[in-house]
């Protein structure tokens, strides 16, 4: 089983030809709103892609709470422990332009999970399995899951985003972190923009606790650091639409494989080619793709290859 403690947002996304500059109104293309939140995306990537998941989250008393737990039930997470807080639920207003966004995040009711939510989720939670963390819900009690993960004998993953400083004990406890470029830069202080610097905040990332790291780059594809060993996994070229919930797919995508028995750098494989394929659609949640529909693209991609090689 994969578990998943984490935020549970709506998300109002805006297309734009532009971002705006301060103090200027633009006008949207189109807008979207959908079920998002980093941790709900997460589960979401893990039951569209085939796996068994149990969400545990809180959500507001409002209609978009209903909402976001409806459609995690109808991806096909476990939305048991996804439990009501008397305040309203998490907001996040994205604006896109030319495939990138900016994201504005109000928590809303994912402050207000507890260590008793994360308890009651994680209480037939057994070695083998996998935890999966973000940053939309409180420091302590992500270090509290992890604690609880580490000391049951589960695979745990943490994704530290949106990134803040962290303590020791939270880097010792996750089994796997998940940093983007940004997220790199601002918990070493190093960009990793060449093999030089990628090793760099490695070592940065060990010196802290860290054991297992996979640096997503975007573009660039993603560096996996394992052991003495940084494997460079590249990216696959595809036109972007909204990167939105890029990394929530990718990050689901690996701990699936790994959960099934696979290494880090073998999921990080194919959790590159689910991630290419969500950018190529506009949307959080509703955008990641089912596992069918990565494996067609994976088979499409290497016809594409061979046929290349072949002229």
């Amino acid at each position: 089983m994969i578990y998943v403690v984490g935020s549970l947002n709506t998300d109002m996304s805006a297309s734009l030809e532009r971002f705006p500059e301060a103090g200027e109104t633009v006008a949207a293309k189109s807008v979207l709103i959908s079920p998002g939140g980093k941790g709900a995306n997460q589960a979401t990537a893990v039951a569209k892609l085939g796996g068994e998941c149990v969400m545990i989250g809180k959500t507001g008393n409002d209609a978009f709470g209903a909402a976001m737990k409806n459609n995690l039930k109808s991806a096909g997470v476990n939305a048991e422990h996804v439990t009501k807080a008397d305040c309203s639920s998490g907001l996040a207003m994205i604006l896109v332009h030319e495939g990138n966004n900016r994201i504005v995040l109000d928590g809303g009711a994912n402050l207000r999970l507890s260590e008793q939510d994360v308890d009651r989720g994680l209480s037939a939670a057994k070695a083998g399995d996998v935890l999966m963390l973000q940053l939309e819900v409180p420091l302590n009690i992500v270090a509290h899951a992890l604690e609880t993960g580490k000391r049951k004998g589960m695979i745990t993953m943490l994704n530290p985003a949106p990134a803040v400083e962290l303590t020791n004990g939270i880097y010792e406890n996750a089994e796997i972190i998940t940093p983007n470029e940004t997220e790199t830069e601002i918990l070493t202080g190093i960009k990793p923009d060449c093999e030089v610097n990628i090793a760099l905040a490695v070592k940065k990332f060990r010196s802290f606790g860290a054991r297992n790291i996979i640096i997503t780059l975007g573009e660039a594809g993603s560096a996996v650091a394992v052991g003495n060993e940084i494997t460079l996994v590249p990216a696959i070229k595809v036109k972007a639409v909204d990167t939105t919930a890029a990394g929530d797919t990718f990050v689901g995508a690996t701990a699936l494989k790994m959960h099934g028995g696979e290494d880090i750098v073998s999921a990080a494989r194919f959790a590159t080619a689910a991630s290419a394929l969500k950018v190529t659609r506009r949307g959080a949640a509703a955008a990641i793709p089912a596992l069918s529909e990565v494996e067609e693209f994976i088979k499409a991609k290497k016809r594409e290859e061979q046929g290349r090689s072949e002229k």
